[in-house]
């Protein structure tokens, strides 16, 4: 079916720019862009002047399939996806077994494909079981359609499996993804050093663990000449290190969650659960030159690292709980604070979100022109709710650390291939 969006407000990220339009979807794709009439016979869907934008693309989320279906399936996944305005979802190997091999990873990829409504793609383990000892396949892995290579935050602690590790992905042009920390630092720690820490009386790591990490995988990334992107940085100490990398001319990039560039680590206030995540949130002044990092540019990606986590897990002491919180359905509520605290403007937002990751990851998706994949978002940005984690979300697990939280920013449609995948109850056509 045709379909018409009509008086719409285009975010375009390539452009940089913000523009009133109609758009003609067709085929999938994204057919005609500009001031023009509905095709005979074409849906109409009067936007009424919110925003259209392209839909997000998410790198860094973590569904239970297989192992931990109960914390989240690609089904809850998929709807909470397409809640949120997140029409690409790009699942991470830490699952129970590890997306380690091809056979495992045919597996997942059948389940995304009878899950809908969103596109679902896959990174794969680097090392066998996570364990960072063995490397996995990755030819063979990249062949059965994996787009990334990452143990997550079982960081390689051996330098020399890593050196093997890009190496070969080199010789591919395969993209590993680190989680720049030092794990001896790093082992045991709950929330970031400091005075607020010692206050607490939890367990810290200093920032200097991401930059030590990140550090060591830049010497190796200059030793083999591997594409490498870092999943999250989140300390003002690293970032001219990351520019030293760019400036170099190193195939790096870098994101960072929606949580590291909205929230801080007073957040954790008394000992909340919700707030704990890997790497743990961080002073108000790192949180801050990390979101002008991604302004800029220098940050590359903004991804909601959306990681389930049962109620079991989280009702228990700071220390001892599992870190990690959802994220897909608060991702753009949550990047609109950015938005009104004039951080970021839309375009700069969703070039962050949508368009970045796609190229990164060689994805057709991300832009707003004739020809593009009609994967799009339709959004007030100006909307405000408070959030009922028990309610409003359709993820399984509710660990989210906004509930309660007065927000502003809803999602009102979603378009996956031209679908119409998610309509808002109170939006009217």
């Amino acid at each position: 079916m045709t379909i018409f969006l009509e008086n719409a407000r285009i975010i375009d990220p390539a452009a940089g720019e913000e523009r009133q339009g109609n758009l003609v979807l067709d085929g999938g794709r994204i057919a005609a862009i500009g001031d023009m009439a509905a095709p005979k016979g074409a849906r109409v869907v009067d936007c009424g002047g919110k925003c259209l934008a392209p839909g997000i693309v998410d790198l860094g989320v973590k569904v239970g399939e297989p192992g931990e279906r109960h914390k989240e399936s690609f089904r809850s996944a998929a709807l909470a996806a397409a809640a949120g305005g997140v029409t690409t979802l790009i699942t991470r190997p830490d699952t129970a077994p590890a997306i380690d091999s091809p056979e495992t990873l045919e597996f997942v990829m059948r389940r995304a494909a009878e899950a809908g409504p969103v596109r679902i793609r896959h990174m794969a383990a680097l090392t066998k079981g996570r364990e960072g000892r063995e490397m996995v396949e990755i030819g063979f892995l990249m062949d059965a359609g994996a787009v990334a290579f990452s143990d997550c935050d079982n960081v390689v602690a051996n330098t020399k499996v890593m050196s093997r590790c890009l190496t070969y992905a080199r010789s591919l042009g395969a993209l590993v993804i680190g989680h720049p920390q030092d794990p001896g630092l790093s082992a045991g720690a709950a929330v970031t050093s400091g005075k607020f820490a010692s206050l607490r009386g939890l367990p810290g790591v200093s920032p200097m663990a991401e930059r030590m990490g990140f550090d060591r995988d830049m010497a190796l990334v200059e030793m083999t000449g591997a594409r490498y992107h870092a999943d999250q940085i989140t300390c003002a100490r690293t970032l001219p290190a990351l520019e030293r990398a760019k400036a170099n001319g190193f195939d790096v990039s870098a994101g960072v969650s929606i949580h590291h560039v909205t929230l801080n680590e007073f957040d954790v206030g008394d000992y909340r659960t919700f707030f704990k995540l890997s790497p743990p949130l961080r002073p108000e002044d790192d949180r801050k030159a990390v979101a002008e990092a991604l302004a800029s540019g220098l940050i590359d990606i903004l991804c909601s690292m959306h990681t389930p986590q049962d109620e079991e897990s989280k009702r228990l002491p700071f220390e001892e709980a599992a870190a990690g919180a959802v994220a897909l359905e608060t991702f753009l509520p949550a990047a609109m604070r950015l938005y009104h605290d004039g951080t970021m403007t839309l375009p700069q937002l969703f070039r962050a979100m949508s368009l970045n990751p796609a190229k990164r990851l060689g994805l057709d998706g991300g832009r707003m022109e004739e020809g593009a994949p009609a994967d799009l978002v339709l959004f007030d940005p100006d909307a405000p709710f408070v959030l009922d984690r028990f309610t409003m979300l359709h993820s399984k697990s509710k660990n989210t650390p906004f509930d309660g939280t007065r927000m502003e920013g809803k999602v009102l449609a979603t378009f996956v291939g031209g679908e119409q995948v998610f309509a808002a109850d109170a939006r009217k056509e």
